[in-house]
């Protein structure tokens, strides 16, 4: 464990603030859930918590699937980042999603772009294997966003579309729906 030599007090309710450079570096946002837990020490020790990390087993089956299905690479992250990859781009497993990526998460939308189009984002903070096509949509659960159903591929022949929406928006349906249960 790292300190930071901040101190902070408990308020009359309990609270306690969590800093600004802290959540930043954290990447931890208003309303995102925080998991709690103690040891014998006596620490506290807060982590952020995933809902769909909760079911990555099953959601690495259902990566398998949809590449199976749709013959392109299937991604699935967070909103922080991937925890399910199949068919390709191994490299993406446990890495941070770019701002843009984040950004479309946050605003719910859906983009099916090709590399040169003016709404093609870069998935990852880190620069892994290049990709051409993309296929993405969010993943929703209650109201809230939790994540994003992502189709990548490399080949010329193999640009996204309609099938593909069609395939990224029932797969995001599907486990918003499973995280609901």
């Amino acid at each position: 464990m790292k300190a930071t030599g901040i101190v902070r007090r408990i308020d009359d309710l309990g609270r306690i603030v969590i800093p600004k450079e802290i959540r930043r570096t954290l990447r931890i946002r208003e309303s995102d859930p925080l998991e709690i837990f103690t040891d014998r020490e006596g620490e506290i020790i807060l982590k952020k918590y995933s809902p769909i990390g909760e079911m990555t087993t099953f959601a690495k089956q259902y990566a398998e699937s949809l590449a199976q299905v749709s013959g392109h690479a299937a991604l699935i992250c967070d909103r922080d980042q991937f925890i399910a990859i199949s068919g390709g781009y191994k490299a993406f497993m446990g890495k941070e999603i770019s701002k843009q990526l984040e950004d479309v998460i946050a605003d719910r939308k859906t983009v099916i772009a090709s590399k040169g189009d003016k709404n093609f984002i870069s998935i990852s903070q880190a620069s892994v294997e290049e990709f051409a096509h993309e296929a993405i949509t969010p993943i929703i659960c209650e109201g809230d966003v939790i994540g994003a159903v992502i189709l990548i591929d490399s080949e010329d022949k193999a640009k996204m579309g309609e099938v593909e929406h069609k395939l990224i928006m029932s797969a995001a349906g599907f486990l918003g729906r499973q995280m609901e249960s």
